[in-house]
């Protein structure tokens, strides 16, 4: 048994269709097949059901595939800890964030980080699930709203935030302090679209109150729907530190006072993923900026 043969069948695992798995890895449908017959000849038992076009994994196909992704998963640790020593702070590390946050706040600390380590090479992807950028080990770590159950991942939580109404200030809410979050359904609404993990939280809190949004538009751009706000178009649900690093004089900032929607936010990484040494210090990095107050966590109340 070959470790090519364990790539190539855990491809097809993924995939669920020859074809689909040949194009992924680069080779001929005909080789795969080979392969393929090949491993289970060698084992005896077939690994797939296949009915017609279809194909499922028979249950020596499900031991196969658990204990393949392990000695894969072990390979790659291993080769990471390898590399590691030739490179000391060499390296490379990819951090997943949600839009908004590198629009808007976690520049500086990439920035930061890139000063410190600048051989280090930095690959920063926005993406609405960060959670799965990490499962799918696109990115090293993710920081992002902490996912609620997931026992593939290691969390660090780091910060909590409410969220607040944010309007313009020609809206005509723009004179008052606080509202209730019964008030939200009474409101056009600018929002990310459904599936961003910052509408549906906003969302779960609002039909636990029996409310529910009046949304006139959807935008995955975080710097399009304050753009929208500012014209007066409409308002929206959004963190208070971020809606303020935004600093910009013609919004307008209402508490939810009788319900606070509150998101929490962490880093997290896989919990069988070797972290390398650029990995290490940039936790390290946002630990240490966190405890000092000059990250973007925490900022002062706007006067």
């Amino acid at each position: 048994m070959e470790l090519k043969q364990l790539k190539y069948f855990i491809a097809v695992c993924e995939e669920l269709h020859f074809t689909r798995a040949a194009e992924k890895l680069g080779i001929a449908q005909s080789t795969l097949s080979l392969q393929i017959a090949s491993l289970e000849e060698e084992i005896g038992l077939p690994l797939f059901d296949r009915i017609g076009k279809r194909i499922t994994l028979t249950e020596a196909g499900s031991i196969l595939l658990r204990n393949s992704q392990n000695v894969l998963w072990t390979l790659q640790n291993t080769q990471d800890k390898i590399s590691e020593l030739h490179q000391f702070q060499g390296g490379s590390l990819a951090v997943g964030v949600l839009h908004a946050e590198l629009d808007y706040r976690l520049n500086s600390l990439f920035i930061d980080f890139h000063n410190r380590f600048p051989q280090i090479h930095l690959k920063i992807l926005s993406s609405v699930n960060v959670d799965k950028q990490v499962l799918n080990n696109e990115a090293d770590v993710g920081i992002s709203i902490l996912p609620r159950s997931e026992k593939q991942l290691v969390h660090i939580p780091l910060y909590s935030e409410e969220y607040v109404l944010v309007v313009s200030k020609k809206h005509k809410l723009a004179n008052i302090r606080s509202l209730s979050i019964m008030d939200l359904d009474k409101i056009h609404m600018v929002m990310y679209p459904r599936g961003f993990v910052s509408r549906e939280l906003v969302e779960e809190c609002c039909r636990h109150n029996g409310v529910q949004l009046n949304t006139i538009i959807e935008t995955t751009s975080g710097a399009s729907i304050f753009g929208f706000v500012k014209e007066n178009i409409g308002a929206t649900v959004q963190p208070l530190p971020l809606t303020r690093s935004i600093n910009d004089p013609t919004l307008h900032l209402i508490k939810i006072k009788d319900w606070p929607i509150t998101r929490h936010i962490g880093i997290f990484y896989r919990t069988d993923k070797y972290l390398g040494f650029a990995a290490r210090e940039f936790i390290r990095l946002v630990k240490k900026r966190l405890e000092m107050g000059d990250i973007f966590f925490d900022i002062p109340d706007s006067k």
